[in-house]
C-alpha cells in the first residue's frame, strides 16, 4: 500500500542525502518525493510517497526517520484527512486544426495553456496524481510530446471546527 510521509527538517546540506540513505537502507520504494521551504525560514518540508506491505515497517521507518539529527518532526499522514496536489507540465502535439478539440479535454481538468508553439501546446494540470493520471490518459492519444510531474505535496487539513450550541430566544 502507498503510505503519505512528511517530514519537517532543518534546511541543511546534506538532509536530503540522509533522509533518503534511510529509506534506501531500509528497501523502501520512494515513489515520489517533494522538498521545499516552509513558513518558518530554516526550515523545509518532505513529502515522499512510499510503497509499504507491512504496516510494522513503516512504524520502524516513522521512528527511525525521527532520530535523525536534523529532523524535526515525522508524520504518517495517509490515513489523515489531507490535502494532496501534483503539478504536471505536459507539451501535447496540438495542430491547430485539433486545438479546440484538445481544449474541450482540457477545460474540465482546470488547466491552462502556459506555452505554445506551432504545432505543440503545453499546458500545466494541478491536482491530486489520481486526477493527473486521468488527464494523460484522455490526452494520450493526441500524442505527449514531453510529460513531467512535481510529484506530490501534501500535509493535514485543519480538523473541522465543531458546531456549540447557540442560545434562542424562542425557547
Amino acid at each position: 500500500m502507498k503510505r503519505v510521509i512528511t517530514v519537517t527538517v532543518i534546511n541543511q546540506s546534506g538532509v536530503l542525502n540522509r533522509v533518503t540513505g534511510l529509506l534506501m537502507k531500509r528497501q523502501f520504494n520512494i515513489e515520489s518525493i517533494t522538498v521545499g521551504h516552509t513558513e518558518q525560514p530554516g526550515i523545509s518540508k518532505m513529502t515522499f510517497i512510499v510503497h509499504v506491505e507491512d504496516e510494522n515497517k513503516i512504524e520502524q521507518l516513522v521512528k527511525q526517520l525521527s532520530k535523525q539529527i536534523d529532523v524535526i518532526k515525522v508524520n504518517d499522514i495517509t490515513d489523515k484527512s489531507i490535502v494532496i496536489r501534483e503539478l504536471a507540465l505536459i507539451k501535447i502535439v496540438a495542430p491547430p486544426n485539433l486545438r479546440m478539440e484538445i481544449n474541450s479535454i482540457v477545460e474540465p481538468f482546470r488547466g491552462s495553456i502556459i506555452d505554445m508553439g506551432k504545432n505543440v501546446v503545453t499546458y500545466q494540470i494541478v491536482g491530486n496524481p489520481e486526477k493527473i493520471d486521468a488527464f494523460i490518459e484522455l490526452i494520450q492519444p493526441y500524442g505527449i510530446k514531453e510529460l513531467t510531474r512535481t510529484g506530490v505535496t501534501a500535509f493535514v487539513r485543519d480538523a473541522p471546527v465543531k458546531p456549540t450550541a447557540q442560545l434562542s430566544i424562542l425557547q
